[in-house]
């Protein structure tokens, strides 16, 4: 899990089994979180689960900057199919974009 986690975090998507992709979920939520509190004592837990370091610094620098405002949540995960040899169920498991400020549409409501 540690590997998947590291290799999530470092590239923003990967494609694994459906059942490893939902067990990642929490994982990768979980580090994300300790990036979002940016203390010394979550970066040395992150750190301890995170196989590189370069790795732990995006976490804490780009992505917890990035979901300031989001609660949880931080992956998405889309299946694409099963795979050719075992015919086991294929996941895109991918962070999830910067919330981009959505327009009001009250004026428009207001001005019909």
């Amino acid at each position: 899990m540690r590997n998947l986690v590291t290799s999530l975090l470092e590239h923003e998507k990967i494609i694994t089994t459906d059942a490893k992709a939902k067990e990642l979920r929490g994982v990768a939520d979980k580090m994300i979180t300790l990036g979002k509190r940016g203390t010394l004592h979550a970066r040395r837990q992150a750190l301890s689960f995170i196989r590189s370091s370069q790795v732990t610094k995006k976490v804490f620098e780009e992505l917890s900057s990035r979901y300031v405002e989001r609660a949880g949540g931080y992956t998405r995960i889309v299946k694409i199919g099963n795979r050719e040899g075992d015919d086991a169920l294929l996941s895109m498991i991918e962070l999830m974009p910067a919330e981009e400020k959505k327009k009001s549409t009250k004026k428009r409501k207001a001005a019909k």
